[in-house]
């Protein structure tokens, strides 16, 4: 898929991941809706993108993606913006192993939600163009944290979902392709939440543990994801591709046996 005016959606768009996918795909000639809970990050966001790629490019709006309603608003607003859906990111995420119900409802289940949407409203099934869906992972998925299980299965979640909705759009002939990223440590400000008790409840004891790991593995820039995300959008043969991101190995992809009876 060629970028050049093209239209995406992105979750958690206006900070850390989401944004730098946000610059990359404006840099490519795209339009981005910028799909965030902060209101300020976003507007500022939006600003800063304004000033860069010129107005008309980029849309702001405030979204709980846990919100069926309004992240539905937010899809039908993108749309009403720009006309169409090509791309969409559903790429926002947290880590809060006290909240834990509120991680599972970020992490997967609006990944789910957000990948219906989208194929509402991109699949040929739908009487729609096509598109892509990428949704975002966690090198967490292979290398499980014992700092943060329930994060870990939301991440696991979303690999599984996302191949078996890959196999689906295939064989129904959806004309959409769905990818899964999956990097590894980011420096981001989820990053940051390990030091926080609110967030990591119990398990804020292992934090020095965790950053331990962090210095043994590396931590990505952003920027690098959004070139990963870049090539699952572009290259038309990926579909149910499982895309890792690690400071030793870059952009690589996992390989899983042919299921055998």
């Amino acid at each position: 898929m060629a970028l050049h005016g093209r239209v995406a959606l992105v979750t958690g768009g206006a900070q850390g991941i989401g944004r730098a996918v946000a610059e990359a795909l404006l840099k490519n000639a795209a339009k981005v809706a910028l799909v965030d809970l902060n209101k300020q990050v976003g507007e500022d966001c939006k600003k800063i993108l304004d000033q860069e790629f010129g107005e008309g490019n980029c849309i702001f709006l405030q979204c709980d993606v846990t919100d069926r309603g309004k992240l539905q608003d937010a899809f039908e607003s993108t749309v009403q913006e720009f006309g169409k859906l090509d791309i969409v990111i559903n790429n926002a995420g947290i880590n809060n192993e006290k909240n834990w119900e509120k991680t599972i409802e970020v992490n997967l289940t609006s990944v789910i939600k957000g990948t219906y949407l989208a194929l509402e409203h991109m699949s040929k099934e739908h009487g729609k163009d096509g598109g892509v869906i990428v949704n975002v992972s966690s090198m967490a998925a292979f290398l499980h944290s014992p700092q943060q299980p329930v994060y870990t299965a939301t991440k696991y979640g979303v690999i599984g979902f996302t191949r078996a909705m890959a196999d689906a759009a295939e064989e129904g002939n959806y004309g959409v392709r769905i990818n899964v990223l999956c990097p590894a440590f980011v420096d981001t400000p989820l990053l940051q939440s390990i030091e926080q008790e609110d967030n990591m409840g119990k398990f804020v004891k292992y934090k020095d543990v965790f950053k331990e790991k962090m210095h043994k593995f590396g931590v990505l820039p952003p920027s690098l994801i959004a070139e990963g995300t870049l090539r699952l959008i572009t290259d038309n043969s990926l579909n149910g591709a499982v895309m890792k991101i690690t400071c030793s190995k870059g952009i690589h992809f996992h390989t899983y046996e042919a299921l055998s009876v």
